[in-house]
């Protein structure tokens, strides 16, 4: 009689045990399409917002950075396709396509200049220059949205973080730890000394010197050998505090 009640209590339990998982497995399939339910709510009012406000869209930065929040919200990416509802509706696609040439044309054209790492307010700066009076005004976000769409070419198009600064680079070069700490100190004067370096960052004559070095043979700094203690600096356009790059195009 035990063993039987005890099986009868084991089979009581296996149960109950099959019972919740039911319940848990119904209650997370309710959940799933009530989320469902209010993603594709969620995406039918964007629509409709979208084509409430496209003029605003298209024509303010900060607006148009907002309505970008509100679509990675819910999964919308309006520049996955130039084809499509929000292509049709917004022309967001061929507006960041646009932009996205003229980056790359500015990069290249100062590429000589700062071995391909430019400051991302220099790179805006520029851009609103050679943009013709009339056009849909540019944000720092929107080179951002382009810049992240360039990636897909493979050809080192990238927005990194310096200190407190953000550079775009367009080469393919990797800067290890040595070489982000070297260019987030040259930020305060746009030039660094072996000297400095050793003092501020507590290195070697001889790690400071092949870091440099290194950032001098990838064509991102360059040499001023001309002041009277003898000192050699090293000058970084990406992070220098002045303007270089011609607004002429």
């Amino acid at each position: 009689m035990r063993r039987r009640a005890g099986i009868s209590g084991l089979q009581t339990a296996a149960n109950t045990r099959d019972q919740f998982r039911l319940v848990g497995q119904n209650v997370a399939q309710i959940k799933a399409d009530v989320m469902k339910e209010q993603l594709a709510t969620f995406r039918t009012q964007l629509e409709e917002f979208a084509r409430k406000y496209k003029n605003d869209i298209r024509k303010n930065p900060t607006f148009r950075s907002q309505f970008h929040e509100m679509c990675a919200r819910i999964g919308v990416d309006p520049l996955a396709s130039n084809k499509g509802f929000w292509a049709e509706l917004l022309g967001i696609g061929d507006f960041y396509y646009e932009l996205g040439i003229q980056i790359v044309e500015i990069c290249v054209a100062t590429r000589s200049h700062n071995g391909g790492l430019i400051d991302l307010q220099e790179l805006h700066r520029v851009l609103c220059q050679r943009r013709k009076a009339g056009r849909e005004p540019v944000s720092e976000d929107d080179c951002i949205r382009a810049i992240k769409k360039l990636k897909v070419l493979g050809s080192g198009f990238e927005v990194i973080s310096v200190g407190k600064k953000k550079l775009v680079r367009s080469v393919p070069t990797e800067l290890n730890r040595d070489h982000n700490q070297i260019l987030e100190l040259a930020q305060a004067q746009g030039y660094v000394t072996v000297e400095e370096v050793q003092r501020s960052l507590s290195w070697s004559s001889r790690r400071a010197g092949d870091a440099l070095e290194t950032l001098l043979e990838e064509g991102l700094a360059m040499v001023d050998d001309g002041h009277r203690d003898g000192r050699r600096r090293y000058w970084f356009p990406c992070v220098a505090p002045i303007s270089v790059v011609s607004s002429s195009g």
